[in-house]
């Protein structure tokens, strides 16, 4: 797959450098947490607090905690747990070695263009069911719970599915552009960055963000728009190195494309809704078609922040980013630690209700 379409003038350098070489090679080369603290209580944007504390309550109230701060698997990112677990105020912001930053806009699509490898961001953890998604519409984007009627939303189980099948998320930098009609589809896009399915063996974290191979892509039409459901694999997983297009993955994996397809088919039924539908008649399309939506869909969010001749109407979603050089809006270090800053720091939460486990059987039934 070609990536040049991202090695021009909108390419990395259009993100502003916040640190120096010498001190992004002094984090990697820090083994233990406690020293990672003391370097990056020097930076520019103050101390950041990498150690989780827990405070003990009396009697017979819960275990509170502070912040949930975690690493993930490219160490340039963390992620912090924010508000109380399993409520509408729970959020989850992405962070780099300053600070808070926007999982839409301030990670770059591109991980390696040498490699063909791409980045995302986990939103929904395998075999979890609340359907978390980055909030498009406010400052930082966090990922929040999808919320329904005032109701937090909890995606059903079709048996035998148990929740999401895989580690579910969102390409950065990428715009499913509402006023595009998609020649291949025929559909306008979703107004989303576009959606992925990680299919290693690795259970995630929700905020994980992680360098994948491009697979191939399903074609979903949700309510008339394109929603593109990406199929990816971790770099890091085992089976990355022999995992190169739609075919290695059903010879690896028998059965599991097939039970992707009829997941996203079916997921809603136990909603009361109909099947979803697919172009191209339900079939998969192949990496390298894969690719050119990513980058169809990398010049929209151009256009939607303002890095290219042709801007967009962001309506309501929110553009404001740190790291962007020349978008519209930038939100400065010091702004985007006040955003965290106002949040309530982590607690859990109440324990989930009993049917978010129901099975159900109502596909089967059709």
């Amino acid at each position: 797959m070609n990536l040049s379409w991202l090695t021009g003038k909108h390419a990395l350098s259009c993100y502003r450098v916040s640190c120096t070489l010498h001190h992004t090679r002094a984090l990697s080369l820090l083994s233990s947490q406690a020293s990672r603290s003391r370097l990056l209580s020097q930076s520019p944007s103050g101390p950041i607090r990498l150690q989780n504390k827990h405070l003990a309550q009396l009697g017979s109230r819960r275990y509170l905690s502070t912040s949930q701060i975690y690493n993930m698997p490219v160490e340039t990112y963390s992620a912090e747990e924010r508000g109380v677990e399993n409520t509408d105020t729970y959020q989850v912001f992405v962070k780099d070695a300053f600070g808070p930053i926007s999982p839409f806009h301030d990670i770059p699509l591109v991980a390696n263009s040498e490699a063909n490898t791409f980045h995302i961001v986990v939103e929904i953890p395998r075999w979890t069911n609340a359907k978390m998604e980055i909030d498009t519409k406010s400052p930082l984007h966090p990922i929040v719970q999808d919320q329904k009627k005032g109701k937090l939303r909890y995606v059903a189980n079709s048996f035998p599915h148990h929740g999401y099948i895989w580690n579910y998320g969102a390409f950065p930098q990428t715009w499913e552009n509402p006023n595009h009609k998609d020649e291949s589809t025929q559909a306008n896009g979703d107004n989303d960055p576009v959606d992925c399915c990680e299919i290693g063996h690795r259970v995630a974290k929700r905020g994980d963000v992680l360098e994948v191979k491009l697979l191939g892509t399903l074609a979903m039409i949700d309510d008339g728009e394109a929603d593109w459901k990406m199929i990816v694999i971790d770099v890091n997983d085992p089976l990355a190195a022999d995992l190169n297009n739609l075919e290695d993955v059903e010879k690896a994996m028998p059965g599991f494309l097939e039970a992707s397809r009829s997941w996203f088919r079916v997921y809603k039924m136990p909603d009361g809704k109909p099947e979803n539908n697919f172009a191209f008649d339900g079939e998969y399309q192949d990496a390298a078609f894969a690719g050119k939506i990513l980058q169809e869909t990398n010049v929209f969010w151009k256009q939607l922040v303002g890095l290219d001749e042709v801007v967009e109407d962001p309506g309501k979603l929110s553009i404001g980013n740190v790291l962007v050089e020349g978008s519209k809006e930038i939100i400065s270090r010091d702004e985007a630690g006040d955003i965290l800053g106002k949040t309530a720091e982590f607690s859990i939460g109440p324990v989930l209700d009993t049917s978010v486990d129901t099975w159900h059987y109502c596909h089967l039934k059709q």
